[in-house]
């Protein structure tokens, strides 16, 4: 049992964020909640909520406010981002997910990071892809941003390291949700349900696992996408 419970959820307006706010109250955590959309974050018992937006200037101070609302924070839960397919390569569809998946994304795990290196410790777990397992040619931003953020947290983990600093980190890399990114008209295989990879990925904060790719059935696929060649790989028709 942990001794400080107090949680901070990113992107927990609807999908993956909302259930593990969900769960995390459950489970006995003060938790603050925070998103673009505060009205659709009604009900989930927090103690806190915060209208922040991560591609803002000022979504750092944000943070900050949401933090002291909720009186600390031991674990950052960081859920927020877009993904598109984008076969044409639209310039705005990847300049977007650049800044959100990209820019946002440093910008808050960044401020968490510090905020823990000057406590002494904290968890942060952060939802990425198995899209940044390799590059996909239907969503060349999206699944680049997301292997940017699979380093990113490796890095980080490695400075803390060095740095003595007692701050864990989980890479959370689910396969298709059946979230409100993925609505539309194209069918994606293997689809999963938000309730059931929230309680996984809880399992995994739990247990400080460093990654963790969200169902059995991603861990065969993304397994074998790693061995195939360069050269085979550029003839996949996704």
């Amino acid at each position: 049992m942990r001794e400080n419970k107090r949680a901070i959820v990113i992107g927990a307006s609807s999908g993956i964020g909302l259930e593990i706010a969900k769960l995390l109250v459950k489970d006995g955590w003060q938790v603050g909640v925070a998103a673009r959309r505060v009205e659709l974050m009604k009900g989930i018992g927090a103690v806190a909520v915060e209208q922040i937006d991560v591609t803002a200037d000022n979504a750092t101070e944000g943070l900050q406010r949401l933090i002291s609302k909720t009186g600390g924070m031991d674990l950052f839960f960081y859920a927020s981002g877009i993904g598109k397919q984008n076969r044409k390569l639209q310039e705005d569809i990847e300049l977007a997910t650049l800044q959100t998946n990209g820019l946002g994304f440093t910008r808050m795990i960044g401020e968490a990071y510090r905020y823990f290196a000057g406590q002494g410790s904290g968890h942060i777990a952060a939802i990425t892809s198995i899209a940044g397992t390799k590059g996909l040619g239907p969503a060349p931003s999206y699944s680049a941003t997301k292997a940017m953020q699979n380093v990113y947290l490796q890095a980080l983990e490695q400075q803390a390291h060095a740095r003595g600093l007692d701050i864990r980190f989980t890479d959370i890399r689910p396969g298709f949700v059946d979230t409100a990114l993925l609505s539309g008209d194209f069918h994606y295989p293997m689809m999963l349900k938000p309730d059931k990879v929230a309680k996984e990925i809880v399992y995994a904060i739990n247990h400080r696992q460093h990654i963790r790719v969200i169902d059995w059935r991603y861990r065969i696929l993304t397994a074998v996408w790693r061995r195939i060649p360069r050269f085979l790989w550029r003839r996949f028709k996704l």
